[in-house]
C-alpha cells in the first residue's frame, strides 16, 4: 500500500515576535508523533510558507525532519530497553528452574534480541514528512525540486499554477516537468478556490499514468471526481476539506490531509481505523463529534483558527504574519467552548476555591 494513506497533519508555522518560534514546531512534531498519524505536511497552506522567505522555509523544514528522526530514534530506543527488559525478566525465570541448556538458550536469545533492538534504534524509521512546493513559475519550482531531491523527504505536494489559470494542457506538461525532476513521489493538490483552475478528471487520470505521481490531495468538491478517482485506483485519494474526510474514507479514500487533526489528532487517528476496518457505526459516532469543532475552524481563513485553539492550549503563541490575521474572539470563544477548556478551567478554579 501507498504511504499516502491515514491522516496527515499539515503542520501550522509558529511564529514568537514574528519570528519563526523552532521550539515551539518542535513541540508539536513531538506531540502529532505520538498520536498515531500516519504523517506530517511541511509548508503546505496551512504552514504559511507565502510568509516566509527562502531562508525561513527551508529551516522550518529542517526542523521539521530533525525532530521527527530524533522521535523515531526515541521511540525505538524506549522500545529496545522494553524488549531487552522482558528478555532479561525470561532469562532469569529459566534460571529459577535450574536448567542449564533452558538458561544457555535463553542467555543467548536475550543478547541476539537486545542487539537486534539496539540495531532497529540506530535505524528508526521516522515520520513520513511531505513537502509544499508552491508557485506558478515551472522553470523555479523545478529548481526547488531538485534542491528538495537531496532531503529525505516522503514526496512533494503541488498545486496547479495559481492565478494564471492555464489550460489543461498546460497543467499536464507543468505537472509532468516537475514530476519528471522528482525523485520522490508526487501528490497532487487540486484546490481551484486557491488557484483559480480546477484539475479536471481527464487531467488527474492523465497525470495518474506518470510513475512518481501517487496520490492526490482532493479540495475540489466534486463527488463525481472523487469517486472516480477511487474507482480508477491509480492514485491514493486524500480528503482535503476536513468536512469530507467521513464521505471520503467511506468511498474506499485512503486518508485525508487534515489542518483539524491538530487539534484531538488521537480522534482523527480512530476515525480512520475504524473506518477502514469497517467499523461504520463507530466511525459515524467519532466524526459526529468532531464535526462540530471542524466546522468551527473552518469558519474563518486558515489557520487562524487552529492557530488559536492550540494557542489556547498552551502549545504555541496566537501569532500570524500579514496579511493573515488573528481569529476574532467571539470565534476564539467558541473554539475554547468545543474544546472543553471552559468546563477544564471552571473545574479546575472550583478545586483551588
Amino acid at each position: 500500500m501507498s504511504i499516502f494513506s491515514g491522516i496527515w497533519v499539515p503542520l501550522i508555522t509558529p511564529f514568537a515576535d514574528g519570528e519563526v518560534d523552532h521550539a515551539a514546531l518542535r513541540t508539536l512534531v513531538r506531540r502529532y508523533a505520538g498520536a498515531g498519524i500516519a504523517g506530517l505536511v511541511a509548508l503546505g497552506t496551512t504552514g504559511e510558507p507565502a510568509t516566509l522567505d527562502a531562508a525561513e522555509q527551508d529551516a522550518v523544514l529542517a526542523t521539521i525532519l530533525d525532530e521527527a528522526q530524533a522521535q523515531a530514534e526515541a521511540q525505538a530506543q524506549t522500545e529496545a530497553q522494553a524488549q531487552t527488559e522482558a528478555q532479561a525478566q525470561a532469562k532469569a525465570q529459566a534460571q529459577t528452574k535450574a536448567q542449564a541448556q533452558t538458561e544457555a538458550q535463553a542467555q543467548t536469545q536475550t543478547e541476539t534480541q537486545a542487539q537486534a533492538a539496539v540495531r532497529g534504534a540506530a535505524h528508526a524509521q521516522a515520520l513520513p514528512v511531505l513537502v509544499g512546493v508552491s508557485g506558478n513559475h515551472t522553470a523555479s519550482m523545478r529548481e526547488r525540486i531538485e534542491q528538495l531531491n537531496a532531503l529525505p523527504i516522503a514526496g512533494v505536494l503541488m498545486a496547479a499554477p495559481y492565478y494564471i489559470r492555464p489550460s489543461q494542457a498546460g497543467i499536464v506538461g507543468h505537472f509532468t516537468v516537475l514530476a519528471d525532476a522528482s525523485d520522490k513521489p508526487v501528490v497532487l493538490y487540486d484546490i481551484p478556490y486557491r488557484t483559480g483552475v480546477r484539475l479536471e478528471l481527464d487531467t488527474l487520470l492523465t497525470l495518474a499514468a506518470h510513475p512518481r505521481i501517487q496520490a492526490v490531495k482532493d479540495c475540489a468538491g466534486s463527488l463525481d471526481t472523487t469517486l472516480a478517482l477511487i474507482r480508477d485506483g491509480r492514485l491514493q485519494v486524500l480528503a482535503g476539506e476536513d468536512i469530507n474526510i467521513f464521505n471520503t474514507l467511506c468511498l474506499g479514500g485512503s486518508g485525508a490531509i487534515a489542518a483539524s487533526a491538530h487539534v484531538r489528532p488521537e480522534q482523527f487517528v480512530a476515525l480512520y481505523r475504524a473506518l477502514s476496518a469497517g467499523r461504520l457505526d463507530e466511525g459515524r459516532r467519532i466524526f459526529h463529534e468532531l464535526a462540530p469543532l471542524i466546522q468551527a475552524l473552518f469558519a474563518e481563513p486558515n489557520p487562524a483558527p487552529v492557530k488559536a485553539l492550540l494557542a489556547a492550549l498552551g502549545l504555541i503563541r496566537d501569532e500570524l504574519r500579514m496579511p493573515m490575521t488573528c481569529a476574532g474572539d467571539a470565534l476564539v470563544a467558541r473554539l475554547r467552548e468545543l474544546a472543553g477548556l471552559e468546563r477544564i478551567e471552571v473545574h479546575a478554579a472550583a478545586l483551588s476555591a
